[in-house]
Order: structure tokens, then C-alpha cells, then sequence
């Protein structure tokens, strides 16, 4: 039996009925598909999977479930257009895990026009980060092989080493009050509303060519341009204005365990920039910034300051953690990396997938990006009750990656 590690231990922690602290992933594929042959197929798959044996408690940490059995964590469902998909997907995403069994489950979805099905799979945060948890995914798909977990994670370091980093977050993570527009970016309820936004692969290429920088800052700087349109549709001033993203960073060697090991950066969101070349001048130099200093030492550090706690701790200190989160960034902005090559179930090719992070405390909106094959997915997330107009939102990302193509030519 493995034990978690303070990371582990601290999204657990975090964990409440209106804000759960689970990873998801939309796949979408194309062909015809038969349910009971399906799940049959996904049980028989997960089943072989030691990570999804396994069930929490707060204390001491992950034993074996002698009772398991995976076809109690398969489901399905039948749509009939796309908009309904995207009901039944953001009610799904919204429902928190059962920590009292192995915490993750999968609903296989029929009836999407074009003849494809979904799957959809939700996997605790402490049982995984995204790396990870693209590896047990993939899993289950055709040829998927195994991955490994961490049975004992590393002895924490002393007192004097956690101090000293825990004192160089709080100089780098001090700001100023949040502008009021940032309001717009926050929330508190329990429902959900998701939208996927796909862009060309080539669309971005030709920008990074044309412009420089990496996939993920073009990325970036298309979510800056979108939050800008979309803010200016609520008349909200944006001139001058910087939402601050926590991008997560993987620590994982090439071929390491499963667990989370994780870092990540600060990144504050040009949308107070009005030309789009500028937003991601702007993005590139930030970015910079953040990889020179090292994921183990700038504002990001977090995920691994709260590595460095007892497990124990975790239960007093991330409820206050969860309430300060906003006050430290306005959203999370996670890159979600695929295998390159294709990918199939049950011979079906994989033709979508669009990544889902937990949607934080206080947080409204929140962004997980997949690059797969000939396209950038985004999965967007949003509290239902602070942004209704998801779709809005979704339209004005799409259209600022246009605009920065269009300026690519």
C-alpha cells in the first residue's frame, strides 16, 4: 500500500461539494458503437489498471479494494444533438466523485451527429495530474499499456529548505487588490457549463512561424484576445487589465511514476493589450520570464510548496488555502500533453479530446488545452451562474485566433 504525498493529499484536501477537485477529458470518436460491448470492453481494461484499484481516506492514505469492481464505474447515455452533449457533459463534470470508493468513472455517450460517440472519463486530482492521467487513460484505449504509480513518495525536506521556499512564493506571488473587472472571472456555485473550442493546428503553426513563440504561448495569447471580446460584451473596462493564470507545470521525469508532481507558473493574461501581436509579444515575455527562473522557484511554486507539507496538515491548512486561491490568480490555464500518434477504441479513431481541470475556489472560468493530431482542443469550464454566456465566450476565442492568423499571413 501506497501512501500519498502531501500534494496528493493537499487536493484531497480541497475537496467540497461545490468545487471537487477532479480531472476530466472529453474524447470524442468516429463510428458506430454498441454500449454493452463497450463498457464490457472498458471494464475488462480498467480492471487490469492498479491505480483504479484503490480508494481514499483522509487518513492514512490509499489501500486496495478488495470488493472493486470496475463495471460499477462505467455508464452510459444516449444524446441527440450536440447541445444536449454539452448539457449532459458539464452536469457530469459538475457531480463530485465518491471518495469512499476508487474515485473516477467513465460514461460512454451515443447518439452525436456524424455517426461518433464519447467517452467521458473523471479521475481524482489526487490520485493523478494530467500527465498521469493521460497515461491511465490511455490505457484503455486500443494497445494502451499500463502505467506506474509511486508506492512511497520522496521523504519531504527539512525544515530550514521549506522555509526558504515558502518565503520565496510569498515575495513572488504579491499583487496588487484584484481590479474590480476581475469580478467577471469570479464564482461560487456548483453548477457547470462547458463549451470545446477546437483551432487548426496549421492556423497556429503559421502564427508561431510568423511570430515566434511556442503552441501554448499562441495559445495563451488567443485566451487573452477571447477574454477581452468577451469582457468588452459585458461593457466591462479592460484597458490596462492583467487576470493572473496559474499554468501548471509537469515535473515528471521522461518514464516516472504516476502521483502528481507537479510546479507551476504565474502567468499574467494580456487582455488590457489591444493589438493581438502585442498580447503575444507580451505572452513570449512573460513566459520567459517564468522558464528562466525554473518551475521550482518562481510564483508558481505552489503545487510544490504544498508538496513539502505533512499530509496531515492538509486537512487545517487548504481551506484557507481554497479562500486565498483568488486573491493569488483568476484562473488556471493547464496544457494537457497527447501522444502524437493516432489513437483508437475498439477501432474506432479518437477524432476530438478536450481536457477538464478542477474549476478552483472562487474561481469562474477555467481552461485545459490537448493538442491532438491536426487540432488545439480547448475545454472550457465555467460556473453557470457567472457566466451564462459560455458560448459567447467560446465564439470570442475561436475569433481571436482567426485575428492572429489572419495577421500571420
Amino acid at each position: 500500500m501506497g501512501r500519498l504525498s502531501g500534494l496528493d493529499a493537499a487536493f484531497l484536501s480541497l475537496e467540497t461539494p461545490d468545487r471537487p477537485m477532479h480531472l476530466g477529458a472529453v474524447a470524442i470518436f468516429r463510428g458506430a458503437v454498441e454500449h454493452a460491448g463497450l463498457r464490457s470492453l472498458l471494464a475488462e481494461r480498467a480492471a487490469r489498471l492498479p491505480a483504479l484499484r484503490v480508494a481514499g481516506r483522509w487518513f492514512p492514505s490509499w489501500w486496495p479494494a478488495s470488493d472493486f469492481d470496475a463495471a460499477e464505474h462505467l455508464h452510459d447515455y444516449a444524446v441527440t444533438d450536440r447541445r444536449t452533449f454539452e448539457s449532459y457533459a458539464a452536469g457530469w463534470l459538475a457531480a463530485p466523485l465518491d471518495l469512499t470508493r476508487p474515485p473516477w468513472d467513465v460514461h460512454v455517450v451515443t447518439g452525436l451527429p456524424d455517426e461518433k460517440f464519447a467517452v467521458l472519463v473523471k479521475l481524482h486530482h489526487s490520485l493523478a495530474d494530467g500527465a498521469g492521467a493521460v497515461a491511465l487513460a490511455g490505457a484503455l484505449l486500443d494497445g494502451g499499456a499500463s502505467p506506474t504509480r509511486a508506492t512511497t513518495p520522496p521523504a519531504p525536506p527539512g525544515l530550514a529548505e521549506s522555509a526558504a521556499l515558502a518565503g520565496a512564493v510569498a515575495r513572488a506571488v504579491r499583487r496588487p487588490p484584484v481590479p474590480a473587472m476581475l469580478t467577471s472571472l469570479s464564482g461560487s456555485g456548483s453548477a457547470r457549463r462547458v463549451a470545446f473550442v477546437r483551432l487548426d493546428l496549421a492556423d497556429v503553426r503559421q502564427i508561431r512561424r510568423r511570430h515566434g513563440g511556442t503552441t501554448n504561448d499562441v495559445a495563451l495569447a488567443v485566451l487573452a484576445g477571447g477574454l477581452r471580446q468577451w469582457l468588452r460584451t459585458r461593457d466591462v473596462p479592460v484597458d490596462g487589465r492583467t487576470p493572473r493564470a496559474l499554468i501548471p507545470v509537469n515535473t515528471r521525469a521522461r518514464g516516472g511514476a504516476g502521483g502528481n508532481q507537479l510546479s507551476g507558473y504565474l502567468c499574467d493574461l494580456p487582455v488590457g493589450i489591444a493589438d493581438p501581436v502585442d498580447r503575444l509579444r507580451a505572452v513570449r515575455a512573460a513566459m520567459d520570464r517564468n522558464k528562466a527562473a525554473g518551475p521550482t522557484k518562481g510564483a508558481g511554486a505552489l503545487p510544490i510548496l504544498a508538496d513539502r507539507l505533512p499530509p496531515v496538515l492538509h486537512r487545517l491548512c487548504m481551506p484557507v488555502a481554497g479562500v486565498a486561491a483568488p486573491l493569488l490568480f483568476d484562473t488556471v490555464v493547464t496544457n494537457v500533453p497527447l501522444p502524437s500518434v493516432p489513437l483508437t477504441l475498439a477501432g474506432a479513431p479518437l477524432a476530438e479530446v478536450y481536457p477538464f481541470a478542477p474549476l478552483g475556489p472562487g474561481h469562474a472560468i477555467g481552461f485545459a488545452i490537448s493538442q491532438y493530431r491536426d487540432a488545439v482542443h480547448i475545454g472550457l469550464q465555467t460556473d453557470r451562474d457567472a457566466v451564462p454566456d459560455i458560448d459567447v465566450l467560446a465564439s470570442a476565442i475561436a475569433k481571436s485566433c482567426s485575428t492572429l492568423h489572419e495577421l500571420a499571413q
